[in-house]
Order: C-alpha cells, then structure tokens, then sequence
C-alpha cells in the first residue's frame, strides 16, 4: 500500500491531476463509479493551499455532468428506462415515485448529493421524473459544492493530522472508499 500511496501523491501534485480531478467529478455524476474524493483527498493533502481550487474543479466538474445523468435519464426512459423498469419490477412503484418526487424532490437531491449513494442515481432519476432542469441544477450547484468545499474546510484546518492518518492507513481509506461505493448501490437500490 505504501507503494500505492506514493504513486497517487505523485499523481495528484502533477500538472495534470486538476485535469483529470474534473474529469473523475463529471463521469462520477452520470456514469462512472469511483467518487472523485479517491484523487481530491490526495491532491488537496499534497497542495492544502489549492483545496479550494479543487473543491471548485470538482464541483463543476460534477454538476456538469450531472446535467448529463439528468438527459440519460430524461432521453433515454422511453426506450432502455421502461425496458429496465420493467426489467427490475419497478413499474408499480413508478407514480408513487412520481408523487414523491413532485413533493420532496428538492430535498432529496439537496441530501443525496451529500450521502454515498451514487449521485449518478440522483442525477438520472432527477431527468426520468421530468423535475425542473434549472432547480436541479442550482440544487446540484448548492449539495455537490458543500461536499467538496466542507473537505476542502476540513484539509485547512486538520491537513497535517489528515496527511498522517492517510499515510499510515491509506490500504483502509482505499477500502472504505470502495465499501461507500458499495452500500451506496446498495441503500439506492433498497430504498429508490
């Protein structure tokens, strides 16, 4: 692990990690399954002074490509979202998902933007339930930028504390990284 903890430091202070930080954000909201928090932790533990820059990166990144979960969502329902509705045996389940997204949908995407539940999930139902783009978007804006800057907060204030812990345990962090990934699939499939 130490070996792989040396290569992400490596990689996140090179020139090109802003790049692919924004990269990992977009494809995390749509399609992709690893969260950006792998490679803003280190990046932010490796420049505390840019966090801010990079809690920002990711939060663009993220919104943008939540605007494409959101047309997955939205386009493709009536061919492959019926078809995988029917597939899974929600289609009874649809008008009242309908309902509550049409009462609760703000806080919903305002929640679920900060928990471990895929925010591509958020992002594609929010296009599948029709919800208001523009409200999704500001809602996007506000939960994805709390997430990343309150990390942000969080490496200024505790950055050396972190940086040691991360070392020291980075084989856990890695681990935990993935075990999110998978409860999150696992919360959103029991309770979406």
């Amino acid at each position: 692990m130490k070996k792989l903890y040396d290569w992400t430091m490596s990689l996140a202070a090179s020139r090109h990690a802003p790049l692919a930080l924004g990269a990992i954000a977009f494809a995390e909201s749509s399609f992709f399954p690893v969260p950006p928090d792998v490679i803003l932790l280190p990046m932010s533990l490796a420049q505390p002074k840019r966090s801010w820059l990079y809690a920002a990166i990711c939060t663009v990144g993220s919104v943008a490509g939540g605007a494409l979960g959101y047309a997955i969502g939205a386009l493709f329902y009536d061919t492959i979202g019926l078809w995988l509705i029917d597939l899974y045996g929600y289609a009874a389940k649809m008008e009242a998902l309908r309902a509550f997204y049409a009462q609760w949908g703000a806080i919903f995407i305002l929640v679920k933007g900060l928990t471990p539940i895929p925010y591509k999930l958020v992002t594609i139902v929010s296009g599948l339930m029709d919800y208001n783009f523009g409200l999704f978007l500001a809602l996007s804006l506000v939960t994805r930028g709390a997430r990343f800057f309150i990390l942000a907060a969080a490496i200024n204030h505790f950055g050396d504390f972190l940086r040691d812990k991360l070392e020291a345990n980075f084989g856990v962090f890695v681990g935990g990284m993935a075990a999110i990934v998978v409860v999150g699939f696992v919360v959103a499939a029991k309770f979406l």
